[in-house]
């Protein structure tokens, strides 16, 4: 397979097109000092989007905030300079060391594949890839003041917080290190999952591939050239600032209690491994308005994917068009309709069932956490990149523990209203129907 350029849709509050992190690195870093890292393009797969959550702040918010005085500034500054950084702490005489028991136990190399499963969603060995993949760039050096984490213990707790959800305070305290370390810690190992392996496992599949992908789809529904399969999830957040709330605004319930959300929009083979992702757009938005602002459509559109000859299967939330096949919706379908609606739900089925199981390994996802919304994309990028790796990798999840995958769908805000698309779609309704009859009846 072939990776691509990759880019981050974002924007700054000024509307410049850029992508805005801050990163601050452990102070016992092997040149004992601090990096900064602002406005870095990656190269990587053509279609993914992460929407930067600062794309929906306007520059008068921000300038209505009122400034700190000198002697506030400078106090912030001595206080986040006397924090230990992500690498270590160093600890006063007087201060009992956290105890690392519980992690102790999971780093004895004799611990059952099992029990590593449970904890992290993955064994050992894949585990030990994802380590040896970011060492080098999550490696810190010991100082004379501080002896720095270890890789293995630094992913551990990555992975803990992705898989269970758990405050910080609880597993920070689960590995024996301070809150503000064990966040720093979170963040840049997902930083460095999203920039070093996102290019490698969230890939959008070449020539040869798309071949493989229309046979296999085809092998268990019948339904010939379909290119991936496409579903869009809510991920529940915080509520907003009130300037934004309605943004993001999911639903208001029977109670009149509001949730918010983001969302992930994506499209998996056959096999539930995310070939696109489209990350960040707001949950008050339809699918329909998320799949057309996505670079996969404008791609599709511009016939420059090896899919454009292909059909991308969704569900009746989307529209039809020439690059998206969608079942029927009427009230009343006929005998061809209901058959090919039923075989179109085997297609969409695969990418119900990938959100379920990455759902299920990350249960971050399931409900609102600590992020901050600025960190959000981050977050949800590194756990569909985890899935990818456990996938390949043939690491499975207990099927009893599944999550049930529940998302609104809202109908299509322009009904196909193209008479030749319409008469596509029946003529391979048609053709699928009695094919299988044939077979059938041979």
């Amino acid at each position: 397979m072939e990776a691509s350029s990759f880019s981050f849709l974002s924007q700054d509050i000024d509307g410049h097109n850029k992508f805005n992190l801050e990163k601050d690195e452990a102070n016992c870093d092997d040149e004992g000092t601090k990096r900064r890292i602002i406005g870095i393009e990656h190269s990587s797969t053509p279609f993914t989007d992460i929407l930067d959550p600062l794309f929906f702040l306007d520059k008068q918010e921000k300038d209505v905030q009122s400034p700190k005085s000198d002697e506030a500034t400078i106090l912030d500054n001595n206080a986040s300079e006397n924090l230990s950084d992500s690498a270590g702490s160093y600890t006063q005489p007087w201060v009992k060391s956290p105890s690392t028991a519980w992690w102790d136990k999971f780093n004895n190399p004799d611990l059952p594949d099992q029990e590593y499963r449970q904890a992290f969603r993955m064994g050992k060995s894949t585990f030990d890839f994802i380590c040896n993949e970011l060492e080098s760039t999550i490696t810190r050096r010991d100082t004379m003041l501080c002896q720095v984490i270890p890789v293995r213990q630094r992913v551990a707790i990555c992975l803990w917080r992705l898989a269970t959800g758990e405050p910080l305070q609880l597993v920070s305290k689960r590995f024996g290190i301070c809150i503000s370390n064990c966040h720093k810690l979170v963040m840049e190992v997902c930083f460095a999952i999203k920039t070093i392996l996102m290019p490698n496992f969230i890939i959008w599949p070449d020539e040869h591939r798309v071949k493989q992908i229309n046979d296999e789809f085809d092998f268990f529904s019948g339904i010939p050239n379909v290119g991936g399969s496409m579903y869009t999830t809510h991920i529940p957040i915080r509520a907003p600032s009130e300037n934004h709330s309605e943004i993001y605004l999911r639903k208001i319930d029977s109670n009149n209690k509001a949730s918010y959300s983001s969302t992930i929009q994506g499209v998996v083979d056959p096999n539930g491994v995310f070939t696109d992702l489209c990350i960040g757009w707001p949950g008050s938005m339809s699918d329909e308005n998320i799949f057309e602002r996505s670079k996969m459509y404008q791609h599709i559109n511009w016939g420059l994917s090896p899919t454009s000859k292909s059909w991308i299967v969704g569900g009746s939330n989307y529209p039809l068009t020439e690059s998206v096949l969608v079942p029927y919706s009427n009230e009343n379908p006929t005998w061809m309709q209901h058959s090919f609606n039923q075989k179109m739900a085997a297609v969409e089925g695969v990418a119900k069932e990938a959100f379920a199981r990455l759902k299920t390994r990350w249960a971050c996802l399931q409900r609102e956490t600590e992020v901050k919304p600025v960190d959000l994309p981050t977050i949800l990028a590194t756990c569909c990149v985890l899935h990818n790796i456990c996938e390949m990798r043939g690491d499975t999840i207990d099927p009893e523990s599944k999550f049930k995958l529940v998302d609104d769908k809202m109908t299509p805000e322009n009904a196909p209203t193209s008479a030749v698309l319409i008469q596509a779609r029946d003529q391979l309704a048609s053709k699928v129907l009695y094919q299988n009859q044939n077979i059938r009846y041979i």
